[in-house]
């Protein structure tokens, strides 16, 4: 079949066929149908060469890119308008000829029914989410689709959901890369058994048509690229062709999708090389394939490849058409020259970067092989694609097609072959690339899908030589920024180092190629082929070298540098990435004792490398002063195979170390980088700048510390092991300049360190001793001990999350190696050393995570300060670990003082490393920790605790640590080499300790003191210098003076090298230096020196017990615990962990040295029976001193302290009972704001900002600090008690009908259509929706100071969140949030008290004078006429309130700007401000008392400053209702005049409005009588109401016989208090109208199932009264300063009820309270109620529907709450993430949505913008009245809206370890942490979000 295709696109026609015209006009199925019928017969020449030519016609290449002739600009922009159009047509013919005739989308469902669907494939793009489960993973890059993921079972398994940033494909089914058991249901049958075969004829066009296709695609790609000119980058022209291309690659996408059958057809095609070489090779006439083959071969020729000469080619190629062996094609050795374009092209483009002196090193090009990198042959349209691929620089459309064909088994081995066949290519585009970080992506998108497939990757190894191509592309790629290394010897140096301020390194260009080799190593068989194969560890060693001594620190000694380079971040990043992985990921493979010629390979030519390194710096034996680099990767990869194989494969250490020389070379760099930390941290590179300290941080940081320090650190302990110890401990000394300050002489000079520097410097060395001594991780902990460790050190410096420990533990950075983060024994380790604290919560609402803490066991006995001193990125981490120890110690009773880090014995040495103890046993270490002894004994300068505290643990060490028996083996070495005899005999400590030192000389300079005096008086003397001994006359003659005065250790260690290379080459003469004074001090500059001779007559012992005395502050203070107790020394109890400080310490070695000699126990005695001397006269060290200081500061600042809190206590008390939402007693309420002391005649306020106290006064007012914000919370009740769900389905919708707000507008409304307009505004409140809250911190101040503070704010120019133009400020004593200030009312509420006295008046009397009282206008004490201050503010405050929220929800009029609204409005203010604190109270009053809600209310002032303006607009006395509630009117006046429309019946009246309306409009203040009147008054209406709602209620039966019973006792005594009797009298009048009449099917919805009891009625009754009573209540207590009492929620009625004056004071509740006996009528009951009937029954004659609808008021609200959220937020997610927006229908990039109402929405999306308003913040306006609550579905997040400020507040989804996920970036489930959702509804509900969140920004309307 194949070949009778090729044969018909072979017979190419030069012309044009003859088709008859009608031909074209032809239907183009029928023409599909007559060509496959054709193709069909065995004879089909014919209809092939028919097809062959209708595709010549139809995708002509010439039409579409027409203009291309001309060249330039017209072939990007496609050749004018024509194309589209034809391509469609194009595209049109394909489908119907690949359908032969049939409906395409038939064929497509046809060739679906053969695939077999064995795996998913899926191609995702950037930003999809995916899932990874390391449970089911083989590859560490394995990842699963949503839909395959959740098909799957992986309950209890390590996975996390991620977004993929390059891109990626689905491996479910793919048993090389997961596991079977995590395939899905889909992919989980290999179904290929049970597919039918595919039929020949489905596919047959295809065969012929798709080989024309991609051709014509090819040709269009040839066609559109043009090089890029080099004055402007060409990457719009190359995105024109591209989109031009959109529909053919997606058709081609399309037929992917298709499955198994269309996918096999496709490889035939793009893999076929005879469809290849006949279409494309520009043979024959036609002249447009002509062109299209010469552009192909410039382009070639551009990218620097070589297209190998044809005649050549096709000789080699005959014998192998038809297989594709790449070996043959990429690889024949074609000559050509290496493309010198583009090297030269890159240094043009540097040119203008001009790297200062630094010259870019060129190697010489031979080292390359040529046919990797220059020569590229393509043989398929498959390789042509992909090269096409990579000119245009990998579109998606493409690499998503290219990907969608690899579950296809044949092509995803040819296509990987060819991508490593093009792998050098791919490199060179990269580098030039202009999107470097796109094309990265792209590239790895394709590559990790091929190279983590360990059988693909091994076969592409074998039969392409990818390590080769791999190894040679990245050599060459770096050799591009070379530079001549500065290292040492600047002039001379050969070696060169990448340049890390190049592109290249700075953005990470390398690495795609970095992570593909790091890929391909993970798997065991490419690795052990690359370790076998010695040329390319010699290329590999070559390429590690570029980065050895990379980015190199030069000390700057004058000024500080000009300009801070960050080029460290990219060195770090290189050498983790390009150097440590790969050894990471080769180390992997290295476990086992069969792999130990690999190790053998890698160390041999690591070694060889170091070696040439060491040449080309030109290194002998001194590093080059004030010079560090970090970088080091061939001491580390050689330091690192070190230690695998004597860890891992029984390798003997001494078979693969070089010999003594090159050990001391190799510890010189790492001791280097040692000693420049410690300088780092004594600020000696200060002038470096900060990035000088932020590369010692990253050098010792998590990420890096395994690659970098441990390797170092592990190398310098097998040098030390290896060398002799006097050589490195003088070492170490030297490297770290300390050698001067070793003298017993009081004053010595330094030639190489400042003296401020030289006590860090001497701790830092001593330090390094500890760490070098006491640090197993190499050298013999097992990898769980390392990880325990690990842990323990870092929980110890601070309680850790989950997630941050996982981060900062370093785990083994390459994938494989069986560490994972959160694997079995991470967890199981975790548990062990550390428990859970569960995240608390607040009141104040700082949220918390879950954090893990060190269990107590771990501070007794695993604390270990080295550990924590090592892994400490901020030095005040171990200062932190301290702290937290000791307060452990105290806390638990074992140590009450200030201990020191405890010793801790640590894990036994691997038998190889047993050397590294000789540290301990050698002269010279035991020569400086007795003179620092000494030193410290003498309080000689510059010596800390922290220093003894080091000697002394090096001392401990030691005597764990010593040789068995006490000989001296050394003392029979001769000769002039030991120095130090008439120091010690010996080298063991154990004996060094006792002996007795008497004299030491010193070169003092001649100011010391031990000049003047006579020699033998120095006994004791204050004093010392630098040990000379009397042996070595000959030094001192030899050197200049400026270097005599360092004690033998140098001199010692130089000629030790001297004679090892003399020993180890015969040319040492040429070797040795010139010795050179140092350079950086002038010799003869320095005072002379001179000698004196000390005596001592000290052993160490002896200073140990000395010291003891000292510390213990006692003397004699030491006394042997063995003569007391032989037993200590025959069963010594000494523990492997000591808590204690410095005098436990010296006790502790003194034991043990007692106990490993019976020598040292005797001398221990003698000394202690000897009388001390006296100690020297200066009492108090340093460290004391110190702390006496510390302690008087402190002292001095408690007092001062003290003063200042005894100013504050009275502000800060009332401002703590504000602001922080504390319960407090009622009495602690600040100011005297809402309680009144009747003794005092007016009340005061304090000003907090003048300090001054005083009334408010009509001139100077005072007001009080309010926060005005509008609320929508009271319309978000429900009457049922169950929150809302989220929705997260379809099907799931929320609908608002029934909350509070819609309630209350459908009523008015209905209203509003029936009733006259000014009625209905005084029959409702609003607010519901935007009314305005008002509250105070509590705090007062005079008004005009809080002009002055507001413009001082205006003038300051830092604002802080909050805009000054709004009137915003904080309050200036407590900081809260603020936008007004409320006038407070002169006089004060204690006037109140005076009308408290109850009277005796009848209740006709009062409602008389109420009546006359609200007829007075404006009868208020303030003046209106007058302008006073007062009065203004409280205008102006006014304005503040209805500015506060926006104008619909102020206007509800039908006539704009009618009165009649503000009057509605400012009720509705009081009524807003009651039912809020109503619900902060949690919706009832039975709590009683002061709430914190009472607190922040106002309502007192805020009632004045309302009345005030209420009193402004008086009512038109007939409207008044006051009157139709207390006087009978004759009957025609209700009927009144038909044509205008009637008034509100009194009983569709809100009484509760009414109640406001008729107190504000009494003048204030207030008499209690007056206010008792009204509210009785009210219930009477209010009761009615309950009556004739419940009437409607109960059905026809009931009513008649409730109407029955009430008539028979109507003539009791006190029918008007017997609900019965009322309740059927409102039955009977109602019922004359048409209210009952219309029954029927709607009415059953309001019918209780049971018939009414009378409890049941007493029960509707109160429930229906209740929230009137509690609003009452409230405001009662508000305006008399009356105490609520608290009570059951059952007796809640009848307390109010009394408390309210309701009930007669007698009243008895004995039998059952009924709420009827409240009842107290002002006139006849039943005449009243007659009356107000009688109003209904007019409205009902005409719309009965409607009277009944307003008569059931709904008073019964719950309290409002969020929405109830999922358990798991993967639910929320998998809904919203992909969900479109209702309002753009597109799915937003950040969807969010509201947890008020569900609505979901486009967070920042300007699709939905409307009026520069973005969606969430016109949404938190609309919803909340500019408060609105998101959440951020991909991120987890809640953001709170308020007004123009915006806050993060958190998430309330936290994971299993009680961690917020936000931006879901560990992708761990998550789930609902119900404590967090109820802090954040709390907020709401209490309106506090300005107060409790302090990170405010602006939105700018952005959200």
């Amino acid at each position: 079949m194949a070949a009778a295709a090729a044969a018909a696109v072979g017979g190419q026609q030069p012309s044009q066929p003859e088709l008859p015209a009608s031909g074209l006009a032809l239907d183009k199925a029928a023409t599909a149908a007559h060509l496959k019928a054709a193709l069909s017969r065995p004879d089909n020449r014919a209809g092939a060469e028919e097809l062959q030519a209708l595709l010549e016609r139809v995708l002509s290449a010439e039409r579409p890119l027409a203009a291309a002739a001309g060249g330039e600009e017209a072939a990007a922009a496609g050749g004018g308008g024509g194309p589209g159009a034809a391509e469609e047509e194009a595209l049109e013919w394909c489908k119907c000829l690949l359908a032969g005739g049939g409906g395409y989308d038939e064929f497509c469902a046809a060739v679906r029914a053969y695939d077999p669907a064995a795996l998913c494939g899926l191609v995702w793009t950037a930003n999809f989410v995916a899932y990874r489960c390391r449970t089911c993973g083989i590859s560490p890059c394995m990842s699963l689709c949503a839909e395959c993921f959740h098909q799957g079972d992986h309950t209890g398994h390590d996975f996390n959901m991620f977004r993929s940033q390059a891109g990626g494909a689905c491996d479910c089914g793919d048993s090389n890369v997961m596991r079977e058991s995590g395939f899905c249901k889909r992919h989980q049958i290999k179904s290929s058994s049970n597919i039918p075969c595919v039929p020949k004829d489905l596919l047959m066009m295809s065969e012929f048509v798709l080989p024309r296709f991609i051709f014509c695609l090819i040709q269009y790609l040839r066609e559109g690229y043009n090089e890029p000119a080099a004055d402007m980058p060409s990457e719009k022209d190359l995105n024109k062709v591209l989109q031009l291309l959109e529909p053919q690659i997606s058709f081609l996408e399309d037929l992917t999708k298709m499955g198994g059958a269309m996918r096999s057809v496709l490889t035939q095609v793009l893999t076929n090389q005879q469809n290849y070489k006949d279409l494309t090779s520009g043979h024959g006439e036609n002249a447009c394939a002509k062109k299209s083959h010469e552009k192909y071969l410039i382009a070639l020729k551009s990218s620097g490849l070589t297209y190998p000469e044809d005649k050549l080619v096709y000789g080699i190629q005959e014998p192998s058409a038809g297989t594709s062996t790449l070996a043959v094609q990429g690889f024949a050795g074609a000559a050509g020259t290496l493309g010198q374009v583009d090297s030269s092209d890159e240094d043009d483009q540097d040119g203008s970067q001009g790297l200062g002196k630094r010259k870019r090193v060129k190697l010489s090009s031979g080292t390359k092989d040529q046919s990797i990198m220059d020569v590229l042959k393509h043989k398929s349209f498959l390789e042509e694609l992909l090269f096409w691929t990579i000119k245009y620089e990998f579109p998606q459309k493409m690499v998503t097609f290219l990907l969608n064909m690899l579950p296809d088994q044949e092509y995803k081995v040819a296509f990987t072959k060819t991508f490593v066949q093009h792998y050098a290519f791919i490199m060179k585009t990269l580098k030039k690339s202009h999107e470097s970080d796109t094309m990265s992506n792209r590239i790895v998108h394709i590559s990790v899908q091929l190279f983590s497939n360990e059988e693909l990757a091994r076969q592409v190894t074998e039969e392409c030589q990818l390590l080769d191509i791999m190894v040679t592309v990245l050599l060459y790629m770096m050799e591009s920024c070379l530079i001549k290394s500065e290292l040492q010897d600047e002039e001379n140096s050969l070696h060169v180092v990448v340049n890390c301020g190049e592109a290249l390194l700075k953005n990470n260009t390398y690495w795609p190629l970095v992570s593909d080799f790091i890929n391909i190593l993970s798997h065991q068989s490419v690795a052990k082929r690359f370790l076998e194969d010695h040329g390319l560890l010699v290329t590999w060693m070559n390429f590690v070298s570029f980065f050895q001594g990379m980015n190199l620190n030069k000390r700057e000694l004058n000024e500080h540098v000009e300009f801070e380079s960050q080029t460290y971040y990219a060195a770090f990043a290189a050498e983790l990435e390009a150097c440590a992985q790969p050894m990471w990921g080769l180390l992997s493979h290295c476990k086992v004792r069969e792999t130990q010629e690999y190790t053998r390979n890698v160390v041999r030519y690591c070694l060889e490398a170091l070696q040439d390194w060491f040449d080309a710096i030109n290194f002998v034996d001194e590093p080059a002063p004030n010079q560090v680099t970090f970088h080091l990767p061939l001491h580390r990869y050689y330091a690192m195979f070190l230690s695998k194989a004597v860890k891992c494969q029984e390798l003997d250490l001494d078979s693969v170390l070089p010999d003594q020389e090159m050990l001391m070379k190799l510890m010189i760099h790492p001791l280097q980088i040692q000693a420049s930390l410690a300088e780092i941290h004594s600020n000696m590179w200060v002038r470096n700048g900060l990035q000088i300290k932020g590369q010692a941080m990253t050098y010792v940081q998590s990420h890096f510390c395994n690659s970098m320090i441990d390797p170092d650190i592990y190398l310098l302990q097998v040098c030390a092991s290896r060398l002799d110890p006097d050589y490195f401990i003088s070492s170490v000394f030297e490297r770290f300049k300390v050698v001067d300050l070793l003298t017993m002489a009081s004053q010595h000079q330094n030639t190489v360190l400042d003296a401020e520097h030289e006590r860090s410097m001497l701790e830092g060395a001593l330090t390094f001793l500890v760490i070098l001594l006491s640090l197993r991780l190499h050298l013999g902990m097992s990898d769980d001990e390392i990880l325990r460790a690990e842990m323990v050190a870092q929980l110890c410096m601070n309680d850790r999350t989950h997630s941050s420990l996982l981060d900062l533990i370093p785990e083994n950075p390459n994938p494989k190696s069986g560490i994972i983060p959160g694997s079995y024994s991470f967890e199981s380790v975790l548990s062990a050393v550390a428990d859970f604290k569960a995240p608390v919560f607040e009141p104040g609402g700082s949220m918390q995570q879950g954090m893990y803490t060190p269990k107590a066991e771990v501070w007794d006995q695993e604390f270990d300060p080295v550990m924590v001193i090592l892994r400490t990125v901020y030095r005040r981490d171990v200062q932190s670990a301290m702290d937290r120890y000791t307060a452990f110690l105290k806390q638990s009773g074992k140590f009450p003082g200030n201990p020191w880090p405890p010793y801790k014995k640590r894990t036994s040495l691997h038998p190889s490393y047993k050397g590294l103890m000789r540290l301990l046993h050698c002269k010279t270490l035991h020569i400086v920790l007795f003179t620092l002894l000494y030193k410290i004994l003498m309080d000689h300068q510059n010596l800390s605790e922290h220093v003894l505290c080091m000697v002394l643990y090096l001392i401990e060490l030691g005597l764990e640590n010593s040789a068995e028996e006490e000989s001296d083996e050394e003392a029979s070495v001769s000769g002039p080499e030991r120095c130090h005899d008439s120091w010690f005999p010996g080298s063991n400590l154990v004996s060094n300790m006792r002996h007795f030192i008497n004299y030491v000389r010193v070169r003092v300079p001649e100011t010391a003191p031990e000049v003047k005096r006579d020699s033998s008086a120095s006994t004791s003397s204050d004093s010392l210098g630098s040990s000379q001994t009397s042996r070595r006359p000959k030094v001192l003659q030899r050197e200049n003076s400026g270097t005599a005065q360092v004690f033998s250790l140098v001199a010692e260690r130089r000629k030790k090298f001297q004679e090892i290379i003399n020993r180890s080459s015969s040319e040492a003469n040429q070797v040795v230096r010139p010795k050179t004074s140092h350079k950086w001090s002038a010799p003869g500059s320095a005072p002379q020196l001179t000698t004196a001779i000390l005596e001592i007559k000290e052993s160490i012992l002896s200073l140990l017990i000395k010291l003891h005395h000292k510390l213990s502050g006692k003397q004699n203070s030491y006394y042997p615990p063995w003569l007391d107790d032989m037993e200590i020394l025959i069963q010594p109890e000494i523990p492997k962990y000591s808590h204690g400080d410095g005098i436990t310490a010296v006790e502790r070695i003194l034991l043990k040295a007692a106990l490993q000699s019976r020598m040292n126990k005797r001398i221990i005695e003698e000394i202690c029976r000897k009388v001390t001397p006296p100690v020297p006269p200066k009492k108090i060290t340093a460290a004391e001193k110190k702390t006496l200081d510390k302690e008087e500061r402190r002292q001095k600042a408690r007092e001062r302290q003290q003063k200042l809190l005894a100013e504050f206590a009275s502000r800060q008390k009332s401002f703590m009972e504000t602001a922080m939402d504390v319960d407090s007693p009622e009495n602690d309420i600040p100011m005297e704001i809402t309680t009144a002391e009747p003794q005092v005649s007016e009340a005061v306020y304090d000003c907090v900002i003048c300090g001054q106290s005083g009334p408010s006064s009509e001139d100077r007012p005072t007001g009080l600090v309010v926060l005005l914000q509008a609320s929508s919370v009271l319309g978000q009740c429900r009457d049922n008690v169950e929150p809302k769900k989220l929705p997260i389905t379809e099907e799931e919708q929320i609908y608002p009908w029934d909350t509070c707000a819609a309630v209350h507008d459908v009523r008015l409304s209905l209203l509003q259509r029936y009733f006259k307009d000014s009625s209905c505004l005084l029959a409702v409140s609003i607010g519901w929706e935007g009314g305005v809250y008002v509250q105070t911190c509590g705090h007062t101040l005079h008004i005009d100071c809080h002009k002055s503070y507001m413009e001082s704010l205006r003038n300051d120019q830092v604002l802080q969140g909050f805009s000054v133009d709004k009137g915003e400020f904080t309050c200036p004593l407590c900081r809260q949030f603020a936008n007004s200030v409320l006038p407070c009312y002169p006089g004060s509420n204690v006037e109140n008290n005076l009308w408290q006295r109850p009277s005796n008046r009848s209740i006709q009397d009062l409602i008389k004078e109420v009546e006359e009282l609200q007829g007075r206008p404006g009868a208020f004490p303030v003046s209106i006429s007058s302008e006073t201050n007062l009065s203004k503010e409280m205008e102006s405050v006014m304005k503040d309130i209805k500015n506060t929220t926006q104008k619909k929800y102020r206007d509800y009029s039908k006539t704009p700007g009618s009165p009649d609204n503000d009057f509605l409005f400012m009720y509705s203010v009081a009524r807003t401000n009651l039912e809020l604190e109503l619900i902060h109270r949690g919706g009832n009053l039975c709590s009683g008392g002061a709430s914190t809600a009472g607190k922040r209310s106002c309502l007192n002032q805020l009632f004045h400053v309302l009345a005030l303006h209420m009193r402004l607009y008086s009512i038109d006395s007939e409207y008044n209702p006051w009157r139709k509630l207390t006087q009978l009117e004759e009957m025609n006046s209700l009927l009144g005049n038909e044509e205008q429309q009637p008034e509100v019946p009194i009983l569709y009246h809100d009484v509760t409005s009414l109640l406001l309306i008729q107190i504000l409009m009494m003048p204030q203040p207030l008499h209690k009588d007056h206010f008792t009147c009204i509210v009785k008054v009210l219930f009477t209406l209010l009761y009615t109401q309950a009556l004739a709602a419940l009437s409607v209620k109960c059905s026809e039966e009931d009513r008649s016989a409730w109407k029955h019973v009430g008539a028979l006792k109507k003539n009791m005594c006190d029918a008007e208090k017997s609900y019965e009797v009322l309740l059927s009298f409102v039955i009977s009048e109602l019922s004359k109208g048409k209210l009952y009449h219309e029954e029927g099917t709607q009415e059953c919805a309001m019918v209780s199932p049971t018939a009414w009891s009378p409890e049941s009625m007493e029960k509707y009754l109160q429930d229906f009264c209740l929230p009137f009573l509690r609003i009452t209540s409230l405001l009662q207590h508000h305006l008399f300063g009356e105490d609520l009492p608290s009570c059951q929620e059952e007796e809640e009625f009848s307390v109010l009820a009394s408390c309210l004056g309701l009930l007669p004071t007698f009243y008895q509740t004995e039998h059952p309270f009924i709420s009827a006996s409240c009842l107290d009528w002002p006139v006849p009951a039943f005449d009243i109620i007659t009356q107000w009937c009688f109003e209904i029954k007019s409205f009902t004659e005409r719309h009965a529907e409607q009277g009944k609808a307003l008569l059931i008021q709904e008073s019964r609200w719950k309290l409002p709450h969020l929405l109830q959220l999922p358990e798991n937020y993967n639910t929320i997610f998998q809904y919203y993430h992909r969900k479109t927006c209702s309002v753009c229908t597109k799915v937003p990039k950040d969807p969010a949505v509201c947890l008020v109402c569900g609505t979901f929405v486009c967070l920042k999306g300007l699709c939905c913008k409307q009026q520069s308003y973005c969606e969430c913040v016109l949404h938190s306006q609309n919803c909340g009245a500019g408060t609105g609550i998101f959440l951020l579905i991909n991120a987890s997040v809640i953001i709170i809206i308020r007004g123009h400020r915006f806050c993060l507040w958190g998430s309330v989804y936290l994971d299993a370890h009680g961690e917020e996920d936000r931006d879901l970036r560990r992708g761990k489930p998550l789930y609902i942490c119900k404590e967090r959702y109820k802090v954040l509804e709390q907020q709401w509900i209490s309106h506090t979000f300005d107060h409790i969140n302090k990170r405010w920004g602006p939105h700018y309307n952005g959200l």
